[in-house]
């Protein structure tokens, strides 16, 4: 493959349909908006449709502290007094802040904005008549949104993997987490070790859940269209913080 002023020049190659096609090759991330920070994604398309895709994650400075968004279970995990609560606004925050991601990709300007303020607010502590006011009409908004559904219903499907199976399966996934958490947000009881379960997954496995999402990525990803990909690296939205190591005790450190 030649280079041209360091970008790779197209080669032809067949498609699926047998065609003779350029193939080029087109780098996404590792900032991008409304992108996993630190992803990088190495795509092979002819036309508009991804033939080959290869995973990249781009090394974060090393953490002072465990992963933002699944801190409250890991200091639970160490022994650190935690309230159901802090965990339960911790994880409405980290889905508000993925569905932004996601409706913002699907072009969702202002529904993704209402996501952030509403996550911004949550981590800011605020009461939980106010946060309820903010989340429960949003989430009827999107539940009901027949252009949504129409958009993301069928891509990015995974065959026997729950939540869901494709990208609004995953979307309606994060609005029953959040709906569910939101009953929670203002109870002081102690928050237990046992099987804690993050906003993306199980954080007491020798894998971290954004292993999982980063390892599914390829295999969603090809064959299908270029318009398609963000929104089906939207509705996984790997933490590649949890790639790194996890300075809490009982934590599993992952390099």
């Amino acid at each position: 493959m030649g280079v041209v002023a360091g970008l790779p020049m197209a080669e032809r190659a067949d498609d699926r349909d047998g065609l003779r096609l350029d193939r080029l090759h087109v780098p996404l991330g590792p900032a991008l908006p409304d992108w996993p920070a630190g992803l990088v994604l190495h795509l092979e398309l002819q036309g508009d449709v991804v033939q080959r895709a290869e995973v990249e994650a781009v090394p974060a400075p090393s953490p002072s502290g465990p992963a933002f968004w699944n801190e409250p279970w890991l200091r639970a995990m160490a022994g650190d007094p935690v309230t159901v609560g802090e965990a339960a606004r911790r994880r409405c925050a980290a889905h508000l802040d993925s569905l932004g991601r996601l409706l913002g990709v699907a072009g969702w300007r202002e529904a993704a904005t209402r996501a952030r303020v509403a996550r911004d607010r949550a981590l800011d502590g605020a009461p939980g008549a106010e946060f309820q006011s903010l989340i429960r009409p949003l989430a009827r908004r999107v539940r009901r949104s027949w252009t949504l559904r129409w958009l993301t219903a069928g891509v990015g499907e995974q065959a026997g993997v729950q939540p869901g199976g494709d990208v609004h399966g995953r979307l309606i996934a994060w609005l029953d987490g959040l709906e569910q958490a939101l009953d929670h947000v203002d109870d002081r009881d102690r928050l237990t070790a046992h099987h804690p379960v993050g906003p993306r997954g199980r954080l007491d496995t020798q894998v971290p859940p954004s292993q999982a999402l980063l390892d599914a990525l390829p295999g969603l990803l090809e064959g299908t269209e270029f318009a398609c990909a963000r929104l089906i690296v939207a509705s996984l939205d790997p933490d590649l913080d949890e790639l790194a190591v996890q300075h809490v005790p009982g934590a599993h450190g992952h390099g």
